[in-house]
């Protein structure tokens, strides 16, 4: 089950693909979860993470009724406009607004297609033997190999365009104010900047520098790295 992340507020859709789901017949769930919240915690200060975790929550009350495996799935490295205040690498600009310094904790950025083949993979091996299946009704975490701050992502981003990127701390009422983020951050409508400048707080509290060695063991070799 891929969540609706494209939702204002996704509970009740997610809520409503798992009831269908059932009364479908399934009997085991795969949900593609989001991996703040630090190293399988419970709870999360990012507005995003909210619905993940309650959807989590949802599937273990449903045990005896349903299985399910959630997969918190690391910080794209494809996403990274997101955290840089909607850096566009093909029209850079000098400098990066952000709520956060840039110093560390970090995030262990992802690869997408990686991501996409270790779920296969958990999917191919659950089909072959579901009673056997070692990750029945848990919760796993797939992260990139490292963990790197903010200000280093940006370093790097300045060394793909070719020229140093400035790094500026502003307050999250000044990022909200900033003109780009208006249209980037409306769901249905509604205007969620400053739900999503939550993102920054958990980032500074570590909840997406946690590196595990799950993916590594699912691909059987190092994932790549930004």
């Amino acid at each position: 089950m891929i969540s609706r992340r494209d939702d204002a507020d996704p509970r009740q859709a997610h809520k409503n693909a798992i009831d269908a789901a059932r009364r479908s017949g399934v009997k085991h769930i795969f949900y593609s979860s989001l991996a703040f919240a630090g190293d399988l915690e419970e709870t999360s200060v990012a507005h995003v993470m909210g619905a993940h975790l309650r959807t989590e929550k949802y599937l273990a009350e449903l045990s005896g009724h349903i299985t399910y495996t959630a997969i918190r799935e690391g910080l794209y490295s494809e996403s990274y406009p997101i955290y840089t205040s909607w850096f566009d690498i093909h029209h850079p600009a000098d400098e990066i607004a952000i709520p956060h310094s840039g110093d560390g904790p970090g995030v262990a950025w992802v690869k997408r297609d990686e991501l996409g083949e270790a779920t296969a993979k958990l999917i191919a091996d659950y089909a072959k033997n579901p009673a056997g299946f070692p990750y029945l009704n848990r919760v796993l975490l797939l992260s990139g190999p490292r963990e790197i701050s903010l200000k280093e992502t940006v370093e790097i981003l300045g060394q793909a365009v070719g020229k140093p990127l400035r790094l500026r701390e502003i307050s999250v009422d000044e990022y909200v104010a900033l003109p780009q983020h208006g249209s980037k951050h409306t769901y249905h409508g509604i205007d969620l900047t400053r739900e999503w400048a939550t993102a920054w707080d958990a980032i500074r509290r570590g909840e997406t520098a946690v590196v595990s060695p799950l993916l590594r063991e699912l691909l059987g070799r190092e994932p790549q790295f930004l």
